[in-house]
Parts: C-alpha cells; sequence; structure tokens
C-alpha cells in the first residue's frame, strides 16, 4: 500500500515524497497531461500522504484519515449522492448556492466539473464560481490533521471571470492549505494562475504498463484488452473505461469522413457520417475532435514518409496506409488547421455538425492556385 502502488511517473512520485519528508509542501501544485494517466490519482494519494497518521512521506492505506480519503478514489458515488441532495430541477442560483463538494475526510476536497443534474447533465460540465468561492473561504481553516488538500479536477473548464476569484487564493496562500489543479496542458489555463503554481507534467504511460494495469484491474479477453491498451494512448483511466467496440466504430466512422473529403465525392453518405457523430451524446465535441487530430497525427506520419510510425489507431493502419498514398503531407497541415479553428469554435458552442461538414467541404476544394503554382 502507499506510492508504490501507482504505476510510471516515477519522478514525479519522488518529488512530492520529498517535498512531504523535507516538510516543504508547496501550496500549490498543477498536474497536466492527457485524461486518464493518474493525475487525479496521484492527487489523492497525495492527500493520503499528507495526512497519514503514521507515516511522514508516504500512506500506510490502514490508519483511520488514509481509509477516509481512499473513499475519493471513486468520485462519481459522491457526485450522484451532491446531485441528489440539490434536486435534479435545482436552478442557476441553487447551483451556486449549494456547490458540488466532494469530501470523505474534513481536511480534503475534490472539486469536479459540475454537470448540474443527474438523470440529464449538461453537455460541458465547468467548475463553477460557487465551488470555487467555498473553497476560497475553507482553505484558511485550521487544519484538523497535518494538512488541508483541495483538488481541482478539471481546472480548465474554469472560466475567466470564475478563474480570477481562485487566482485571489494563489495571491495570498493559506499556510496549511495545498491546492492541486490538474488540467490538460497548462495552455488551457490562464498564465497569471500557471505562474503560481509549481508544476508537473504526466507523460503518457508506456503499453505494457497500461496492460500490466489492465489485466489488474479488468476481465477482458486478452485480444480486446490489447487493443484497448493500444487505443488508450498510454493512458490507463482511458483504457479502463473504454468501450472498446463504440471506439473502434467512433473512429471508423471520423477516417471515413476524411477519405470522402480527400477524395472529393460521396458526400451523401459523408453528410450522413457527420450527423451520427453530431448525435453522439456519450462524447463531447472536444473528445470527438480528438478522435480526428489523432487519425491525422498517423495520417502526417504516413504521408511524410516516417519509418516505422507508432500509429495512435493500429487497428486502422491498413485504411490509414492507402489514404496516406492519396494525399500529402499539405492536406493534412489544411485538416490540422481547420480542426484548430473547429476547436475554437467549439468554446462557442459551434454546431457539431456545421462543423464538421464546412471542414469537409474545404478539403474537397481544389487548392488555393498560389498554392498550386508553388
Amino acid at each position: 500500500m502507499g506510492f508504490s502502488e501507482f504505476l510510471g511517473n516515477e519522478k514525479i512520485v519522488a518529488a512530492l515524497r520529498g517535498a512531504l519528508r523535507a516538510s516543504r509542501v508547496p501550496h500549490s501544485l498543477l498536474f497536466t497531461g492527457p485524461r486518464g494517466v493518474g493525475k487525479y490519482t496521484l492527487a489523492r494519494m497525495f492527500a493520503q500522504a499528507a495526512n497519514c497518521e503514521r507515516l511522514a512521506d508516504d500512506f500506510c492505506g490502514e490508519c483511520a484519515t488514509c481509509r477516509q480519503i481512499s473513499q475519493l478514489a471513486d468520485p462519481q458515488k459522491f457526485i450522484e449522492q451532491g446531485l441528489a441532495e440539490r434536486g435534479e430541477s435545482a436552478d442557476a442560483a441553487t447551483v451556486e448556492r449549494v456547490p458540488l463538494i466532494l469530501q470523505s475526510h474534513p481536511d480534503v476536497w475534490a472539486l469536479v466539473p459540475d454537470p448540474v443534474r443527474l438523470k440529464s447533465p449538461v453537455v460541458r460540465p465547468v467548475l463553477r464560481i460557487g465551488q470555487l468561492r467555498a473553497v476560497r473561504r475553507a482553505a484558511y481553516f485550521q487544519a484538523m490533521g497535518r494538512r488541508r488538500v483541495f483538488i481541482l479536477d478539471g481546472a480548465e473548464t474554469m472560466r475567466t471571470d470564475v478563474a480570477n476569484v481562485f487566482l485571489k487564493i494563489l495571491e495570498e496562500p493559506p499556510g496549511s492549505a495545498t491546492l492541486i489543479l490538474t488540467a490538460p496542458s497548462a495552455y488551457n489555463l490562464l498564465p497569471t494562475i500557471v505562474s503560481r503554481c509549481m508544476q508537473f507534467h504526466f507523460a503518457p504511460l508506456p503499453l505494457g504498463e497500461v496492460e500490466t494495469i489492465l489485466k489488474s484491474h479488468s476481465e477482458r479477453k486478452p485480444a480486446e484488452l490489447q487493443l484497448a491498451a493500444q487505443l488508450s494512448e498510454g493512458s490507463p483511466g482511458r483504457a479502463l473505461e473504454m468501450n472498446v467496440a463504440e471506439v473502434v466504430e467512433r473512429r471508423g466512422i471520423a477516417l471515413r469522413i476524411l477519405e470522402r473529403a480527400a477524395r472529393g465525392n460521396g458526400f451523401a453518405q459523408l453528410f450522413a457520417d457527420t450527423a451520427a457523430l453530431a448525435k453522439d451524446r456519450e462524447s463531447s465535441f472536444e473528445e470527438l475532435l480528438a478522435v480526428f487530430y489523432g487519425l491525422l497525427s498517423d495520417l502526417l506520419e504516413l504521408a511524410a514518409g516516417v519509418r516505422s510510425p507508432v500509429l495512435r489507431n493500429p487497428h486502422l493502419a491498413r485504411e490509414l496506409e492507402a489514404l496516406a498514398r492519396s494525399i500529402d503531407s499539405s492536406w493534412v497541415v489544411r485538416a490540422l488547421t481547420g480542426m484548430d479553428r473547429l476547436a475554437a469554435g467549439a468554446r462557442r458552442n459551434l454546431n457539431r455538425q456545421l462543423g464538421l461538414d464546412s471542414l469537409a467541404m474545404s478539403l474537397a476544394s481544389p487548392k488555393p492556385e498560389s498554392a498550386v503554382r508553388k
């Protein structure tokens, strides 16, 4: 039991243990890296180690404090409980007045993007101002144990005005509290927040380590387990929750859209495929765009002639190689630029299908004359 259970990113674990051992714990930490790579898990483990009744730079997992904090390993049950207590028909004022706080120990809070409703959650949950105001009040309370820890998972979902409320805590950090923010990238946050945090970037895990985690936490068949590990891109959390059949289908549809756009025909079926993706409410628009980014990254390596490319979509290797022979690197760059515009539009509630249709049509259109002359 302890940090030894955490696989991968050993240097980050060592740095955190060293800070605990020397009693030089930072007031604010920023964990960045892909979803499912273990940022929230290590933040929760750090909270246990910072308050363990037996150890100074690790956690025993057996004392009363460790057992209480370990309950946050499954945040979903706390989310469901909090939303049920607030009520399914809570208005906007109630959502802010009764913030969603996940807590199993007085000194440790976890905040996650608020889905507002349990039965019909909002499409894009965000951290809300009511949650951050609650943290701002509680952060200055004296710890009952050794240290107060506040985990803000999904910190990139804070709106700018909300982030400025949180910034006030970082400008005057509480003496016995640590705030841990998690986000895909530091670029998703205000520079003023990033500059006040000690940053740790979590690298994706090697394929073998992801497979090891899956074998110990999943009863999938070997072939499905291996494919889930490959498609997770080094994120064990993503692999564990992955519905492999749905992921394979979604990526197949996305590749067909790119194929038809590159050929410049079959638009009736192309629009049918974009409609199918647009209606997929199980995935956010950002997640759908990530599918296209992964496919385009594979195509860029293949079109550029990279030797022994490590494909993000190995199950589509044959189809990707065929498409790469009919396009060039400039086409892929055009597609990536279009995806960047879609990603920016997603933050302004861009219509999914119209955005994908427009991009596909632009990729099917002839290159500008200036590009042809070059």
